[in-house]
């Protein structure tokens, strides 16, 4: 009697290996990023942080549309969808910033990452999109996972980082009015109204009174000036790989190496601003990540 020859292992496809790297690399930039405003924002005042680190981006990005062949100025960007995606840029650009600089870096990336939570949620409400019992339930462990680490009426409860959540509703609602944006638009001149916001942003903060966390403007030393240099440079290659991952490979398979940000959020927090995370935390992230994970893949699955 023969036997059956043995199923040869399947191999990882080299679109989906190569997007995954990317994703994890863009992840790894925006933690540096992150990190590296964090320290910016010591010693300068917020606005003036969000105000170089904006113009900064928004050299970057147009460099990268010329370079593309593709328009600077595009009268799309005055569409409605635009518009209104940057009014969430600004409310998630803005928050987050505040957060990351106010609470412990760690708890601020952390709520970040319920962010596809609320998108797979506003997609449902909003844009139609069929979402069945088993993505609602994640979902709703999710934002369980969010209230860990928040502990309202707790021991150790910090209101600020309700900024991180006001971040985070700006973020998802941004995400969402990506999908209505007019597809003449490239992700390149999206960056560029990103960053441009962003620069208004900073100096209408920096403009509301000096002396203040987020208010005045200071001339930066060498030091600073390399940290906002380097959180340029850092955002600019971190959305470039985001763009690159989002169109290599299977969405469901690279989109959730997303929550590798958490990781490397965690190692800088520790390593840099001696940062200890506590159970409550860990064990909140832990939630938001596999409730994450198990949504987008389910999406994508369906």
């Amino acid at each position: 009697m023969g036997l059956n020859p043995p199923t040869p292992a399947r191999t990882p496809s080299p679109d989906n290996l190569r997007g995954s790297l990317f994703m994890v690399l863009s992840m790894a930039g925006f933690a540096v990023e992150d990190m590296l405003l964090k320290a910016a924002a010591r010693s300068l005042p917020l606005g003036e942080v969000l105000f170089i680190f904006g113009l900064g981006g928004l050299a970057g990005f147009v460099i990268l549309t010329l370079l593309r062949g593709e328009r600077v100025l595009h009268p799309a960007y005055l569409s409605r969808a635009i518009l209104v995606r940057s009014g969430f840029e600004v409310t998630g650009r803005l928050f987050y910033a505040l957060a990351f600089v106010l609470i412990p870096l760690t708890t601020a990336t952390a709520i970040l990452q319920a962010t596809p939570l609320v998108v797979v949620a506003g997609a449902a409400l909003f844009l139609g999109e069929r979402v069945g019992w088993r993505r609602w339930s994640a979902i709703a462990i999710g934002f369980g996972g969010v209230m860990l680490i928040l502990r309202p009426g707790l021991a150790g409860y910090d209101a600020l980082s309700l900024l991180a959540v006001a971040g985070m509703l700006g973020f998802a609602g941004r995400d969402l009015a990506t999908r209505a944006a007019p597809p003449v638009l490239s992700h390149m001149q999206l960056g560029i109204c990103g960053f441009a916001m962003l620069t208004l942003v900073g100096a209408g903060l920096a403009l509301t009174g000096a002396n203040t966390v987020w208010g005045g403007m200071h001339w930066p030393d060498a030091r600073v000036a390399g940290l906002l240099a380097g959180a340029t440079a850092f955002g600019v290659v971190g959305y470039y790989a985001l763009t690159v991952a989002m169109r290599t490979g299977d969405v469901g398979v690279v989109t959730p190496f997303r929550y590798t940000r958490l990781v490397f959020a965690l190692i800088l927090g520790v390593l840099v601003f001696a940062e200890r995370p506590d159970a409550l935390t860990l064990i909140g992230s832990a939630v938001v990540v596999g409730s994450g994970v198990f949504t987008l893949l389910r999406g994508a699955r369906k």
